[in-house]
C-alpha cells in the first residue's frame, strides 16, 4: 500500500530550533513530508512554545530537500490579512519550488487572534470571512489586482513576486457541516482524526458539496512510547487540553482557559482523542484504515516529547508499509 506519511512538527510544544532538527530526523527517517500549525499561544501551559511559522518554514525547506511542507494558517484578517498571506505564499514558493504543494486555511482560534484587539466574532462571520479570504488569495496568486470591501477590505492589491506554480488551497474541517460547505470552493479538506464513522461522514459530506476527486489531507493524533502506560500519561500530560469540543476550543482566550476546560479529563478518556499504543503493528493498522478511506496524505503527530524515539520506531517499523 502506498501512501504519503509526513511529521507533523509542534510548534506549541518545542522551540523553532528543536523542530528544525526534528524535521532533519524525520526527513532522514523516511517521512516524506511534514506540516506545521500557525499559533500565537500554545495550547497548554505545560506545552510552553509557538514560534513564528513563516520564518520556521523557510528555515525547515533550507535544512532538507527531501521533503515537501504544508502548514495551516488563518488569513481572515486579524492576525494576518489574506493579501499578505498570499505575499508569504508567493515568496516561500517562489525560494522553493513544489516544496509548499498545499496551504490549510481555518477560521481561527480566539486564543491566537484576539492579541491584535480586535473582538472575536461568531461563527458564521469567521467563516464568511475565511470564504472570501480564500478568493482573494487565489486571485494574487494567479495575478488579479483585488480590490473588495466586505467582510475584508482590500484596496488594489497585486502581487509582483508571484509562484510558477500556485499551491493547493485547504480548508480546514473539524465538523461534516463545515466539510460540506469547503467542498464548493476549497481546493481539497484538512482533517483531523476522530471516530472511524465521524471520519467517513466529513469525507462523504466534503464530496457530496463539491469536493468528489480533490486531495483529503489527514492530522493523526499518536502517542507512541515503549509502554502503553507511559504512551498514555505523555498524551493526558501534553494533550488533554484538547479533549474539549471544536466550538469551546474556538471561544477560550489563553493556555491556562484550556487547562481549566480540561481539568476533569482523566488519562483513559484520552483515547477518543488520540491514538495510544506502544504496538507498533496497530500504528500500521491504523494507517491502512485511513488509507482505505481515500485520504491522499497522513500527518503524524505523536503528542508526547519523545520525538526522536518516536521518529525512529515508526521509521523502522512503520514507514516500511507504506513506502512507494
Amino acid at each position: 500500500m502506498t501512501i504519503r506519511i509526513g511529521y507533523h512538527a509542534s510548534h506549541e510544544q518545542f522551540s523553532p530550533r528543536e523542530l528544525i532538527g526534528y524535521v532533519k530526523q524525520a526527513s532522514n527517517a523516511g517521512f516524506v513530508a511534514a506540516m506545521s500549525s500557525d499559533h500565537f499561544a500554545p495550547w497548554s501551559e505545560r506545552q510552553g512554545h509557538s514560534g513564528f511559522v513563516w520564518a520556521w518554514l523557510g528555515a525547515a525547506l533550507q535544512s532538507t530537500d527531501a521533503m515537501t511542507l504544508g502548514l495551516i494558517t488563518v488569513p481572515g484578517g486579524w492576525r494576518y490579512h489574506p493579501a499578505i498571506v498570499a505575499q508569504a505564499i508567493a515568496t516561500t514558493v517562489d525560494m522553493f519550488p513544489r516544496r509548499l504543494p498545499w496551504v490549510a486555511l481555518g477560521s481561527g482560534e480566539e486564543m491566537n487572534e484576539h492579541v491584535v484587539g480586535d473582538r472575536w466574532p461568531s461563527k458564521q462571520e469567521r467563516n464568511d470571512r475565511l470564504r472570501a479570504a480564500t478568493d482573494i488569495i487565489r486571485e494574487l496568486l494567479a495575478g488579479g489586482t483585488v480590490t473588495t470591501r466586505h467582510p475584508i477590505a482590500v484596496n488594489e492589491a497585486k502581487l509582483y513576486t508571484r509562484p510558477l506554480e500556485t499551491p493547493k488551497l485547504l480548508i480546514a474541517a473539524l465538523t461534516a457541516d463545515t466539510a460540506r460547505w469547503a467542498g464548493g470552493f476549497a481546493d481539497g479538506l484538512l482533517m483531523v482524526n476522530q471516530s472511524r464513522d465521524a471520519m467517513k461522514n466529513m469525507i462523504q459530506e466534503f464530496h457530496a458539496g463539491g469536493g468528489e476527486g480533490k486531495p483529503i489531507v489527514l492530522q493523526v493524533h499518536v502517542s507512541y512510547a515503549e509502554g502503553n502506560d507511559a504512551a498514555r500519561l505523555n498524551a493526558y500530560d501534553q494533550w488533554r487540553s484538547n479533549a474539549i469540543t471544536a466550538s469551546l476550543a474556538a471561544n477560550l482566550r489563553h493556555p491556562a482557559d484550556f487547562d481549566g476546560a480540561s481539568k476533569h479529563v482523566r488519562p483513559e478518556d484520552m483515547d477518543e482523542y488520540v491514538r495510544i499504543s506502544s504496538d507498533l503493528n496497530r500504528h500500521v493498522s491504523w494507517l491502512k484504515e485511513d488509507a482505505d478511506m481515500g485520504v491522499s496524505e497522513i500527518f503524524l503527530h505523536n503528542v508526547g516529547r519523545n520525538q526522536t524515539e518516536f521518529i525512529e520506531a515508526f521509521g523502522i517499523d512503520v514507514l516500511p508499509s507504506f513506502a512507494t
